[in-house]
């Protein structure tokens, strides 16, 4: 094995050691509950090492998961080979079909990017990313979240975590979706707030917001966008991470009509 093979294979044990620890799952379970049914389609972009697709499957949702790694596409093809209700597409999404270059992390996959930009806002802007290096690249392919929807159908729920590409992959929907969850990351906040606005371009929302690797929301009501879009623009309380979750109060005429 070459000396990046192992970089890249103690990146990953890395990972697991952090998403996959004892009770992990069954408060991920917890936390979406609210939001899918059994039966219900949920879109998984950048599942990364599988804990929240199996959470999700563990709801019993049929769940897409897409995840654009090779080597970490491997490892989540092999978790759930026994679910028969999780497809694992080797792919990336984005707002056109084709392919880009992601940016890998051998030692930190779970930060390797597509955004250039937001790669470079967060190792100024973040001290929890001063040691990370993206040490490698690889072209993948692109799938818009339009053509997954023509495929599957309108997902219940859509988990978004693509390190900074949130808004690109929102570029390629054209319709509301019941709910979904956006990755945010301090140094570049003013991604998840372009996905605060173009969610407002396709329907009325409300949102809340789980701090880190929390698994309880932020506020005991949800907020409208603006709340959230100031939150964010003041510096998220000082959070590394987190997830914005949003979902539906009323859809536009167009969509209900069209």
């Amino acid at each position: 094995m070459s000396r990046a093979g192992v970089g890249a294979w103690i990146g990953l044990a890395r990972s697991v050691l952090v998403y996959w620890r004892p009770g992990r799952q069954r408060a991920l379970r917890e936390l979406y509950a609210p939001l899918i049914d059994p039966g219900d389609l949920v879109f998984d972009v950048g599942a990364h090492l599988g804990d929240r697709t199996m959470a999700f499957a563990g709801l019993g949702a049929r769940v897409i998961a897409l995840e654009p790694q090779p080597l970490v596409a491997d490892w989540l093809r092999r978790i759930v080979r026994n679910h028969a209700r999780v497809e694992v597409r080797e792919e990336a999404v984005g707002r056109a079909a084709g392919t880009a270059r992601l940016a890998l992390s051998r030692r930190t996959p779970t930060v390797s990017t597509l955004s250039a930009r937001w790669q470079e806002r967060v190792a100024e802007g973040n001290p929890g990313f001063r040691a990370v290096r993206w040490d490698d690249s690889v072209d993948v392919p692109v799938v818009t979240l339009d053509a997954l929807v023509e495929t599957y159908g309108v997902p219940r729920f859509c988990k978004i975590d693509v390190e900074g590409h949130e808004p690109e992959v929102l570029a390629g929907l054209s319709r509301p979706l019941p709910a979904l969850s956006l990755e945010f990351v301090t140094g570049d906040l003013s991604a998840a707030i372009t996905c605060v606005y173009r969610l407002g371009e396709l329907g009325v929302y409300e949102f809340n917001v789980v701090l880190g690797e929390g698994r309880s929301f932020l506020w005991r009501s949800w907020q409208e966008p603006e709340a959230v879009i100031v939150w964010l623009a003041e510096g998220a309380g000082d959070a590394s991470s987190g997830d914005v979750y949003a979902r539906i109060v009323e859809e536009p005429m167009w969509s209900r009509t069209g």
